[in-house]
């Protein structure tokens, strides 16, 4: 786990450039995309331009703007944590080859699959290959006529989500490219991504990470007890100095992380913190408590994907800014810890309702957790449409916030530019 500056304002290196188009602001949204060992490859990118547009995602006016105006090479690295960008093109956009104003080992480009493989098609495509650049299929579903784009693609993509399992089998099985490698998307429960696996996909991209699997509560390892037992001593809310002191000497490997966390480049100290007693008497029991809770979170998802880490500590950031903005400062912390807390049913492998039982939160971070309704619960289904590129969806529930809809794109580029330099930075290692 690795660390970088005060949460509470990142510094101008953390901050990502402000996206704009034509029409204000430019939403951009990340998925992951996995390798068989479930790393992040990469991210595909989700843009909508402007405030209030129902716009295609995916058209020339998204893309362009997004590229063209506003993916300096900090700012993509920013949103892909230094990944490969999978973004979609048009035919337009293909032909007047938008993407080589991108680096080629950061981009690969998605050909949609409206696209008609004619020769101007064609020789755009090869064009784009002899400059190194990879191309992949998008939705693909094949017919004959598609066959020369085949042999030029590095990357097939299957829609698990609208693909029988047969043709799930059959089409890497028969497309007949052993160069090409196959990705499996809209992946959403460990079912289909054990069975991309048994069917030799090389890719797979999903939210399945973020689902617990089925288990009984005897199968959970000593060591997810200890940390989840920890969480809750450390977010008892009468707890004190000395109390939360106590707690994470207790753990040892806890203890241990934090400090490094806390000697890292995150908070940039002049002089090095020996001592858990040190680090609460200079951040303070609340500050504390929020890092530790991060790290023992972090601690505990050690059999799970990275990502899942990552995600977290982004929502995190990113309710605790839509906290800001919706009239809640006061209550940041609970926001912070709501964003947290959001994916603990995917760390343990309990059942949510289960989990909050154990955990001291605040009733309404509870209730907007157990999707019962409450104050938080907006900002809650806000962030996660925002997640899933559910613009429509955005665009409704941003009436909560003080300064409207475009200040949205902002806040979660803050909070993946913040989740990055915890997890992704090197100068943040001791």
């Amino acid at each position: 786990m690795k660390p970088v500056q005060d949460r509470a304002a990142p510094s101008a290196k953390a901050r990502p450039p402000k996206i704009e188009g034509e029409n204000g602001a430019v939403f951009v949204a990340r998925q992951p995309i996995f390798d068989r060992g479930q790393h992040v490859y990469g991210y595909e990118l989700l843009f909508r331009q402007g405030v209030g547009h129902v716009l295609d995602s995916r058209g020339d006016s998204a893309t362009s703007s997004v590229l063209t105006n506003s993916f300096s090479l900090i700012g993509m690295e920013t949103l892909t944590s230094g990944k490969r960008a999978f973004i979609n093109f048009t035919r337009n956009l293909l032909l007047r080859q938008v993407a080589t104003t991108l680096p080629a080992d950061m981009v690969a480009v998605e050909i949609l699959e409206d696209v008609e493989p004619d020769p101007l098609t064609l020789e755009a495509c090869r064009k784009l290959k002899e400059r190194g650049y990879m191309l992949v299929l998008d939705d693909f579903v094949y017919t004959p006529r598609l066959a020369p784009l085949v042999r030029m693609a590095d990357i097939i993509k299957i829609d698990f989500l609208n693909t029988s399992i047969e043709d799930r089998e059959r089409l890497p099985r028969e497309l007949g490219n052993p160069e090409v490698k196959y990705l499996a998307e809209k992946v959403e429960t460990k079912e289909d991504f054990q069975m991309a696996l048994d069917f030799g996909y090389h890719y797979i991209q999903g939210y399945f990470f973020s689902k617990p699997e089925t288990i009984s509560v005897h199968d959970i390892p000593g060591y997810k007890l200890n940390y989840l037992y920890t969480l809750y001593e450390i977010n008892q809310p009468q707890i004190n100095f000395d109390s939360l002191e106590a707690v994470i000497l207790r753990e040892v490997s806890l203890s241990y992380k934090l400090l490094r966390f806390i000697n890292s480049a995150f908070f940039n100290l002049r002089h090095r913190i020996k001592t858990v007693r040190h680090a609460l008497m200079l951040l303070g029991t609340e500050e504390i408590r929020k890092w530790a809770s991060l790290v023992a979170l972090s601690g505990m998802g050690a059999d799970k994907p990275d990502e899942l880490a990552v995600l977290s500590a982004m929502r995190g950031r990113f309710f605790e800014l839509l906290a800001m903005e919706c009239g809640f400062e006061r209550n940041r912390t609970d926001l912070y810890m709501m964003g947290l807390f959001s994916l603990v049913d995917a760390f343990t492998d309990v059942p949510m309702e289960d989990v909050l039982k154990k955990l001291p939160l605040n009733d309404d971070v509870k209730r907007a957790l157990g999707h019962e309704g409450g104050r938080y619960e907006p900002i809650y289904q806000l962030a996660l449409a925002y997640e899933e590129a559910n613009w429509e969806r955005v665009s409704e529930l941003s009436s909560i916030l003080q300064n409207g809809e475009a200040v949205v794109p902002r806040l979660y580029q803050e909070a993946v530019a913040w989740a990055n330099q915890i997890f992704y930075n090197e100068d943040n290692v001791d």
